[in-house]
């Protein structure tokens, strides 16, 4: 249920639970809870629980309902969780970004043993991690992708992906024989982990996607280039409009 008006937040108003009242109504972001104090309070360590421990730290709307200033949509899957141990079975992802803002523990750990997450943090992120400055280099096409865009339908980057040692001790020469602005190259690895250069390749773009953006992805050929090029260099296509 979501709620009209969030008007006369932080009015004056008698609350809908006092801490003797086992019953609390909630306003989160406009969306409307109504559960017990004993399920708020059922992770006792956790920040959720501290919000209704002691004196009422929260603004009320003008209805009286203890007001969180967070989108709500997905606080159900935590409270069901709360109140009988149910995971969610859809927007894990989404009750998981709850899960720890709210400081729930015990979810937290639950949802990251599901399928969804654990592929994703035991698998992608720890792989990620064994690749120097992944996370750094992906703002660093972002950034030179929006300065090239201005009048254009798309911005077009390069980057070079080492996967071994040896593919570093060549990258001088290869980057040498490139006929395009080298400092704008943006480089990858190398990495010891399994995953190959074209599983790097799919994070790279899952990852910029994820952050609103249209790409596409392909080899960087250039003619009489003395390395294979798609050895090591790739064109990143922002399309824009």
């Amino acid at each position: 249920m979501s709620l009209p008006d969030c008007r006369s937040i932080g009015k004056q108003s008698t609350p809908i639970f006092h801490l003797n009242s086992p019953i609390v109504q909630l306003n989160i972001g406009g969306h409307a809870y109504c559960t017990s104090l004993s399920t708020l309070r059922k992770c006792p360590n956790s920040k959720l629980a501290d919000m209704f421990t002691g004196q009422p730290k929260l603004q009320t709307d003008a209805e009286g309902r203890f007001f969180i200033d967070r989108d709500g949509t997905h606080f159900k899957g935590v409270l069901e969780f709360l109140r009988n141990q149910q995971l969610p079975t859809e927007h894990v992802q989404e009750v998981y970004q709850e899960a720890l803002f709210y400081d729930i523990k015990p979810l937290v750990k639950q949802l990251e043993e599901t399928p969804q997450l654990f592929g994703e943090m035991v698998a992608r992120q720890q792989f990620l991690a064994r690749v120097p400055n992944y996370r750094e280099n992906l703002e660093v096409i972002i950034r030179i992708a929006r300065a090239e865009a201005i009048a254009s339908r798309a911005s077009s980057i390069i980057v070079c992906i080492l996967r071994t040692e040896e593919d570093v001790s060549r990258y001088t020469d290869a980057i040498n024989s490139l006929d395009t602005d080298k400092e704008s190259v943006v480089s990858f690895g190398p990495w010891k982990a399994p995953p190959t250069v074209g599983d790097l390749l799919d994070c790279i773009k899952m990852d910029i996607e994820a952050k609103g953006y249209k790409i596409s992805l392909q080899p960087h050929n250039e003619k009489g280039f003395r390395f294979r090029s798609y050895d090591f260099f790739y064109r990143l296509i922002f399309t824009w409009w």
